[in-house]
């Protein structure tokens, strides 16, 4: 049986015309609720939820108006279609500016009736997918998504909370893969400009012509290809925030019309004559020394001071290797539904790497892993060669003492590494994967089989 398409409640007081929508409507699939009047339909809306509400404008005991304002009370999210009488056309104008999604003319075509309740329980899942998305959104790019419990982290973690609060611009200095664009969403959604747009744009992706355009929009016939007027990032942005991403690489043109932006509050399209006012928090991204990019007349050091006004620094994962072993059961439980575990002698090797990539690094190797290997254990071996180091890797070297080694397990380390890598540059095809290493196929697929591998 086909699930009912939504919850209806009609509201009218003439009995014929009651039975004739809710046989109409309930043929149409909706589960439909009946009543008399207005306060009979408020006993219904008290004790259930409704997608959408029908009333007549005129009822005794409660009048439309009186009973559209009640039911937003009670259930601001019910979507309310009045019915009026003909000729009274500017009373329902008036309850819509009360809240109700539309209205409908006595007498009517039932086409009519069909399609306004479709169009109104169409906005409403629309209106609540999107609000589950915002709260996904939200959810994913919180504090909770920025996982460390080193010191450092925690410093960060006490003062996000407190900076997203305030209106002033941030400048976020960190390496790259460091995390920038996480800490910049969740101070966002944890200001007060959370309902708004949070915008996007990386400054080193763009040439000088193409980055005004985006940042500041432009009017049609600017330039050779400006075929329509397009708003910029700075008006899709109003009463919310924007991140300029690698701010150090913006041109010194840009960086003048950005200084304007934030001492007025107003700028001009390209090609443009009307000043735009925009209420804009600024968040700002380097990867970059701006103050040896101001020694070298590279950025504006007035637009620096501008900018930087709470400056959050984003610690590389070298300095909290604490942090680590998170991220990767983190990663690894998001990649690999937690079935995948990291050997113990796999994690010392993935705590003491270098992590240049930092924390997005991380997630691509624990993506290469959780794609290639079909392993339940990560052992060394499964390893990327270039955290490794094999072969010839001074760590298997010193692991030589008196004690003694089991060579056989070094060697399979070692031909298992082999064997990701060929993989891996043969992007998956084993066929190009065994020539890479001199085998028959047929030996490497034994060879794979012999390790558990794919």
């Amino acid at each position: 049986m086909e699930k009912n398409k939504g919850k209806i409640l009609i509201v009218e007081d003439e009995k014929s015309m009651r039975e004739v929508l809710k046989i109409l409507l309930e043929g149409e699939n909706y589960l439909v609720t009946s009543a008399s009047d207005g306060l009979e339909g408020l006993s219904y809306i008290k004790k259930d939820i409704f997608d959408l509400v029908i009333t007549d404008m005129k009822m005794p005991k409660v009048d439309g108006f009186e009973f559209l304002r009640k039911t937003k009370e009670i259930s601001p999210n019910t979507l309310v279609i009045m019915i009026t009488a003909f000729g009274t056309t500017e009373t329902a104008i008036e309850a819509m500016k009360m809240g109700a999604y539309d209205y409908i003319n006595k007498p009517f075509k039932v086409d009519e009736i069909r399609l306004i309740v479709k169009k109104a329980i169409e906005k409403k899942r629309l209106s609540e997918e999107l609000a589950l998305l915002r709260e996904k959104v939200k959810t994913s790019y919180s504090l909770e998504s920025i996982i460390g419990r080193s010191p450092k982290m925690q410093e960060l973690f006490a003062i996000i909370p407190r900076i997203a609060q305030s209106n002033s611009n941030v400048l976020i200095i960190g390496e790259s893969g460091s995390g920038k664009e996480l800490v910049a969403t969740a101070l966002h959604n944890l200001s007060n400009r959370r309902d708004k747009n949070f915008v996007t744009i990386n400054c080193a992706s763009f040439p000088e012509g193409l980055l005004e355009s985006e940042l500041f929009g432009h009017m049609k016939g600017a330039f050779t290809g400006a075929i329509y007027n397009k708003q910029g990032l700075f008006e899709i942005a109003d009463g919310g925030s924007i991140l300029l991403d690698e701010i150090g690489e913006m041109p010194p043109s840009l960086q003048a019309k950005l200084l304007r932006v934030i001492e007025g509050g107003t700028f001009r399209r390209v090609g443009g004559t009307n000043d735009i006012k925009v209420d804009v928090r600024i968040i700002s991204a380097t990867n970059k020394d701006v103050k040896e990019e101001i020694a070298s007349a590279r950025f504006r050091e007035d637009l620096y001071y501008r900018l930087n006004v709470v400056p959050i620094n984003i610690p590389p994962l070298r300095e909290r290797k604490e942090d680590i072993p998170l991220l990767l059961d983190h990663f690894m439980r998001k990649m690999s539904d937690g079935t995948k575990k990291i050997s113990p002698e796999a994690m010392k090797i993935l705590i003491d790497y270098s992590w240049k990539g930092n924390v997005r690094e991380l997630e691509n190797v624990v993506e290469r892993i959780a794609l290639l290997v079909d392993k339940d254990e990560i052992a060394p071996a499964e390893l990327p060669s270039e955290i490794t180091g094999y072969p010839g890797d001074i760590k298997y070297i010193s692991e030589l003492t008196r004690a003694g080694i089991d060579i056989d397990k070094i060697i399979g380390d070692i031909e298992k590494t082999y064997l990701l890598k060929a993989l891996e540059i043969a992007d998956g095809i084993k066929t190009e994967a065994a020539k890479l290493l001199n085998l028959s196929f047929r030996s490497f697929r034994h060879r794979l089989q012999k390790y558990g591998l794919k």
